[in-house]
């Protein structure tokens, strides 16, 4: 299987179990980015998650945002970004965003 095919087995296997399950998927790019479109994570109500949209403090928050999902099954369509200008005095060689679509699994 798949990176994905795996990740939306996981929430299927949760759904089953009977927890509260969120899935988010990377819906749109520009620059840089680390995943890229349709790039998967789900997420149990414990917290567990597998998959990857991003890393880092992005991924933190898209964790944090498809717990709240879960909670009160509102989709969220969440935007992260950085400048090249803000990019390039952190270090980075460039800047990039993304935008990544959380919805609850029924």
């Amino acid at each position: 299987m798949g990176d994905n095919e795996d990740i939306l087995q996981q929430a299927a296997d949760w759904r089953a179990a009977g927890k509260g399950v969120a899935l988010a998927t990377v819906v749109s790019t520009w620059g840089s980015s680390p995943r890229p479109v349709g790039s998967k994570l789900a997420l149990e109500q414990s917290g567990g998650f597998i998959g990857s949209v991003s890393g880092g403090c992005v991924e933190g928050a898209v964790i944090e945002e498809g717990l709240k999902s879960i909670a009160d099954g509102q989709p969220r369509l969440l935007s992260f970004g950085v400048s090249n200008d803000r990019a390039w005095e952190v270090g980075l060689a460039c800047g990039g965003k993304i935008q990544v679509f959380v919805e609850r699994v029924e």
